[in-house]
């Protein structure tokens, strides 16, 4: 089998897996006890933060929350700081910033949708245009979970603080963590991670936070994660989302450059008169999406998979509906929208996977368009 939807989640590291296997089964301690062994496990999970936040923000000014996953992360930014006036989001976002900010109008916020571009990037300039002194919070994704394209958190957080010095800048970055160099500047308040996009485990993600800038908690309890987050640590999860970090980390700018690569490839394989490229060059390496236009993605997806491919049509969290919410957003037809596969990629991903998969697409792609005729 040739797995080709990594954005939707990736395999496990082993390595990673292997090395936290100690805090499973030995070092089962529960971090806020005080004798030695609960010590011993709060300082791994100390380390671990320490490390998972210094690859793309500085320690002193930024800090990390452990959560459950980006969708809690994503939650705990949105409705911890839209509390009054209007908040502002693109009609790109994955759904746990698009179904919250829906969320908002329930609870006295008026949410605001900017536009998106044909590529998946937000309108800038419709998106400035939406804040005015009345907005309290933004959010704009990092990397487009559909498309692959990158949108310019750094610049828009400074033009989004110059219109309005008050409102908090989020962006949900569980697509490019640990897959493009990232690196916060001090204009960015929150910014949303998860293990499972990396080779980490599901169940863990994280909200990393500028100090600065006051949360309310999320979950009430024991008070652990600072008072952010109560509830005991999920410590063989933490402990395997920094190992397989550590080795996505050492090698990132060499694996996107691969990457890059065999996603070029891929492309310049598929029939042009069966597929339509959907993401950007410029986008991430990591996730290509193409149509094939007039066909039913979701059929193709089954035929693919029967012939040994796994690929995506589109956001595994909105995938019972008919078309992509943000393809549409996008502005492409129907025939076009029927036909979407996200395509992802991971560093394991080899060429040889790559050709296969491209004769897999083209051959399963023919034969459904004429049993469709």
């Amino acid at each position: 089998m040739i797995y080709f939807d990594n954005a939707a989640t990736t395999r496990p590291n082993a390595r990673s897996v292997e090395r936290a296997n100690v805090y499973l089964t030995e070092e089962y301690f529960n971090p806020s006890a005080l004798y030695r062994g609960g010590f011993t496990v709060s300082e791994e999970i100390k380390r671990a933060r320490e490390y998972l936040l210094s690859r793309v923000a500085d320690p002193v000014n930024f800090d990390l929350t452990f959560t459950s996953c980006g969708t809690e992360a994503d939650n705990h930014a949105v409705f911890s700081c839209a509390k009054r006036g209007n908040a502002v989001t693109t009609d790109g976002e994955h759904a746990a910033i698009h179904a919250s900010f829906s969320e908002l109008k329930n609870r006295g916020v008026e949410p605001r949708f900017a536009r998106i571009l044909e590529d998946g990037r937000v309108d800038e300039a419709h998106l400035l245009s939406l804040i005015d002194e009345k907005t309290t919070f933004v959010s704009v994704i990092h990397v487009n979970n559909e498309t692959g394209a990158i949108n310019n958190i750094a610049q828009l957080a400074k033009k989004v603080k110059a219109k309005n010095p008050r409102c908090v800048f989020h962006s949900d970055g569980v697509q490019a963590f640990g897959k493009i160099p990232v690196y916060l500047p001090k204009e960015v308040d929150l910014y949303s991670i998860s293990a499972h996009k990396i080779g980490g485990l599901k169940g863990v993600g994280g909200l990393i936070r500028r100090k600065s800038l006051a949360l309310s908690p999320y979950l009430y309890g024991g008070g652990q994660e600072k008072g952010l987050r109560s509830g005991t640590e999920n410590v063989f999860g933490i402990l395997s989302f920094r190992y397989a970090a550590e080795d996505k980390f050492s090698s990132l700018v060499k694996d996107a450059e691969r990457i890059k690569e065999y996603r070029e490839t891929l492309a310049s394989l598929l029939d042009g008169e069966l597929f339509k490229r959907l993401s950007p060059v410029d986008g991430t390496p990591y996730i290509l999406s193409v149509s094939a236009v007039g066909l039913r993605g979701e059929v193709l997806q089954r035929m693919l998979s029967d012939n040994g491919l796994v690929v995506g049509t589109g956001s595994a969290c909105s995938s019972k509906h008919r078309f992509s919410r943000v393809m549409t957003a996008c502005g492409y037809d129907e025939k076009t929208l029927d036909g979407v596969l996200r395509i992802s990629f991971s560093p394991e991903t080899t060429e040889d996977e790559v050709k296969r998969a491209a004769t897999v697409l083209n051959a399963t792609s023919k034969e459904l368009k004429i049993r469709t005729k």
